[in-house]
């Protein structure tokens, strides 16, 4: 389990930082599906995005608590 995460003396809660690097992600990948012509086939697009950014922020959730847990945890 990770705590808050300290920058400059501010304590953050984790799921804000895995919430902005999944929106830094999301736009990204909005801005390719776009242009190449995804959304024309979505029905639902702030829908469609808004369950981009759930996904992306438990891929980033899980890729940090794979890569940063300690090799002695489960």
């Amino acid at each position: 389990m990770i705590g808050e995460i300290n920058i400059y003396g501010v304590l953050f809660p984790p799921l804000l930082i895995w919430i902005g690097i999944a929106l830094l992600l999301s736009v990204a990948l909005r801005r390719g599906l776009s242009a190449i012509g995804v959304y024309r086939f979505v029905w639902h697009r702030p829908l469609f995005d808004l369950c981009l950014l759930v996904l992306l922020t438990g891929l980033v959730w899980l890729l940090t608590s794979h890569f940063l847990s300690s090799p002695g945890a489960p």
